[in-house]
């Protein structure tokens, strides 16, 4: 830019540097301007100059040249000389605008969903929708997926319950073979234990468990634990219960792969005199009642709508309708200072558990003068686990349950119990639990819908004695996200819950702990193909 001054200086002329472009030509007044005056002009003039070019290119590549008027320019100018250029929140303040009138009415039916994520911006990118279009799109795609996870979701909860209640193959085939093998073998026929030995089922210097299960395997896990972790096995005797079709093949497995130096006696259901129509009339009416066996065994799927639908609830409530809380077999705890008259104490196990330390120090705990020595399950680090009271399994719409019991008084846990059989027999446990049983049946299983857990909270209420819970740590069938440290510490740990660790939905990583105790070396598991991986 250059500055050229007329030979009178009564005019100034500023012109681009290549001299082709007068930019500014100003005439100056000799009798009015003074050179003080002229020289400063000069200097502001020389200083913004630059600065509207500048401007006045940048202006000019946008294309503000085609605007006719002054408020056109002012309008582009403007925003920019403020720093305000990001038209964004507008946009997305319009967008919400949008997304809120779509919301409130329904989709039109002409518009084809996408059936993916990249089908949904291949549209986008060919077809140039609107934003009212594109947000209807957007409501019905999220709508369908949400819908397309929830039935997945809920076919899932149902191929659970199907897969936890059945038999596998290869169980199945296990209990097959030994049966079978009990028919032809002498040696699995042989009698459990010896006649040398059977002083010993009623001598109270032994540690007696109790296990009663219609699983060989599970029942094999529980025992070896059991002797494989204790540090006076010699000591031990496991009383086994079993159901009459199983009675064979449970007696086989323990004849041929005697636990030694533990001592195992197995018995069938039908084998106690004591289990009579007489002493057990509300089992029997449990397992034989028209309404009671369709409530377990029917239709769980009948008139349930997965989109209306709690689907933790409904899983509950799948858990709950296993057929196995109907069977003898699992109220038979009960019972047991009838069935075995002559034991003073005993620990008593469910077949999904796992014994990983020394159990001696049960049988010198003081339970205080109490019947039942339990873990309590209302508080804990595991909040998903420790986290039951009575409000958990009853119903308390339900009057008489309201009247009764409270909501908030902490619930315990079957599965590893320490029972006091003297101090059992001074009490009317057994009759409490047949009247509420009887009351829930009347009640069309209203009052509660959990097996045999409900019913035992209420008979035992002012007899138990808690535990230590380092002795009994639940939840392995339920929860995944069980604390491995707090697993490997636990004496027993549990599987309670659908995910059984002999099934294929068990959790993979908790799955070593239980199968260690599997002898995958015996030709039985071998040949029904129970295979470690």
């Amino acid at each position: 830019m250059q500055l050229h001054f007329s030979p009178s200086m009564r005019s100034i002329t500023i012109s681009s540097n290549n001299g082709f472009i007068d930019l500014m030509k100003i005439k100056v007044a000799a009798c009015h301007i003074s050179y003080r005056t002229l020289f400063h002009t000069i200097l502001i003039l020389a200083f913004l100059l630059p600065f509207v070019f500048i401007l006045t290119a940048l202006v000019t590549l946008e294309g503000v040249n085609k605007c006719s008027s002054f408020d056109c320019f002012g309008r582009r100018l403007g925003p920019r000389l403020l720093g305000r250029v990001d038209d964004s929140g507008r946009l997305v303040r319009d967008f919400y605008k949008i997304l809120n009138e779509v919301n409130t009415g329904g989709i039109p039916a002409d518009i084809k969903l996408p059936d993916s994520f990249d089908q949904l911006v291949s549209d986008m990118k060919n077809n140039q929708y609107d934003a009212r279009t594109f947000a209807f799109i957007l409501r019905g795609t999220m709508e369908k997926f949400e819908k397309e996870i929830r039935d997945s979701k809920f076919a899932d909860l149902m191929n659970k319950h199907f897969v936890s209640s059945s038999i596998p193959k290869g169980i199945h085939c296990l209990s097959l073979r030994l049966t079978d093998e009990y028919s032809s073998n002498a040696h699995a026929r042989k009698q459990l234990p010896p006649p040398e030995l059977l002083p010993v089922l009623s001598d109270n210097s032994y540690q007696h468990f109790l296990l009663s299960t219609d699983n060989i395997l599970a029942a094999s896990v529980v025992v070896a634990s059991a002797v494989q972790s204790s540090q006076k096995p010699e000591k031990i005797v496991f009383h086994v219960i079993t159901d009459k079709k199983t009675y064979a093949g449970m007696h086989s497995w323990f004849a041929l792969n005697p636990a030694s130096p533990a001592i195992v006696e197995v018995k069938g259901v039908h084998q106690f005199d004591w289990l009579t129509r007489e002493n057990v009339p509300v089992l029997e009416a449990v397992e034989n009642q028209n309404g009671i066996r369709n409530y377990y065994h029917g239709n769980h799927v009948s008139g349930a709508n997965p989109a209306d639908t709690d689907l933790r609830k409904f899983a509950s409530k799948l858990q709950a309708r296993s057929p196995k809380y109907i069977s003898l077999l699992n109220h038979i705890r009960i019972y047991i200072p009838e069935l075995y008259p002559n034991l003073d104490k005993v620990v008593f196990l469910d077949d999904d558990v796992v014994v990983q330390r020394d159990l001696s120090p049960l049988w010198e705990i003081d339970l205080n003068g109490k019947v039942n020595g339990a873990v309590e399950t209302c508080r804990g680090e595991d909040k998903w686990v420790m986290s039951k009271h009575f409000r958990n399994y009853f119903n308390f719409s339900h009057p008489l349950i309201s009247a009764h019991l409270d909501p908030n008084e902490c619930a315990w846990a079957y599965g590893m119990n320490v029972f006091d059989l003297r101090a059992w027999r001074t009490t009317n446990i057994r009759e409490t639990y047949h009247s509420w049983l009887r009351e829930n049946l009347k009640s069309n299983l209203t009052m509660w819908k959990l097996g045999t857990l409900p019913p035992a909270l209420i008979a035992f209420r002012g007899h138990v004695h808690p535990i230590d819970p380092s002795w009994h740590m639940l939840g392995l069938g339920y929860q995944n996200k069980t604390n491995i440290e707090s697993l490997k510490n636990a004496a027993v740990i549990h599987y309670n819950g659908q995910s059984k660790p002999w099934l294929d939905i068990g959790f993979e990583h908790l799955r070593p702990f239980w199968r260690k105790y599997v002898n995958y070396s015996n030709d039985f598991v071998r040949n029904c193909h129970i295979l470690e991986s």
